[in-house]
């Protein structure tokens, strides 16, 4: 038997987390569209987290491209926006480069990423995973600060349409409210 998707619909705003991550010399990053880190929002009793958060995404137009880790190098998409589902252990991360946000997620926890911002992981749990996924019509990519990247990047990011809705509860989710 499968789990139904079970969403903390609590979408508090003490239990979402915002930030900007401007430009910088290395990483175009993104000054409009706020990363966001939504805490608890998966039950962690599920059965089989990993595809409860996968039908979860693929219901509101995010549909799940992989399973893994977090690189521990800095990168970042031109062309997508970038959800991730933790479904085991935690993770540290840096979002916007060297000497920017560092923000721990847990399992349940969706951290919402916009095109152009840099992310690495710093340490994690030894049982870390995660689902990470893509707005439909968002081919994504991988970039990694490089000289020559930019200004080029930087058109690709500002042509990166909305999603059509957040990925966690759909068109009238709180991401939407953020990112207007």
């Amino acid at each position: 038997m499968r789990d139904q998707v079970i969403v903390d619909n609590n979408t508090n705003p003490d239990r979402i987390l915002h930030f900007l991550c401007p430009a910088n010399d290395t990483f175009p990053n993104n000054d409009s569209l706020e990363l966001c880190i939504f805490k608890k929002v998966f039950s962690t009793e599920a059965v089989n987290l990993v595809e409860v958060i996968e039908q979860c995404f693929l219901q509101n137009g995010w549909p799940p491209a992989w399973r893994n880790g977090l690189y521990d190098t800095h990168h970042y998409h031109s062309t997508a926006h970038e959800a991730l589902g933790v479904y085991e252990g935690w993770i540290e991360a840096c979002f916007g480069g060297p000497g920017g946000i560092v923000q721990t997620a847990t399992k349940g926890d969706v951290i919402i990423i916009p095109a152009g911002v840099s992310h690495k992981n710093i340490k994690q749990s030894g049982n870390f995973r995660v689902v990470g996924a893509y707005p439909e019509s968002q081919p994504w990519n991988m970039k990694y600060g490089r000289k020559g990247e930019r200004p080029q990047v930087d058109k690709e990011i500002q042509q990166v349409a909305l999603p059509q809705g957040d990925p966690v509860y759909g068109n009238d989710g709180p991401l939407m409210k953020i990112w207007i």
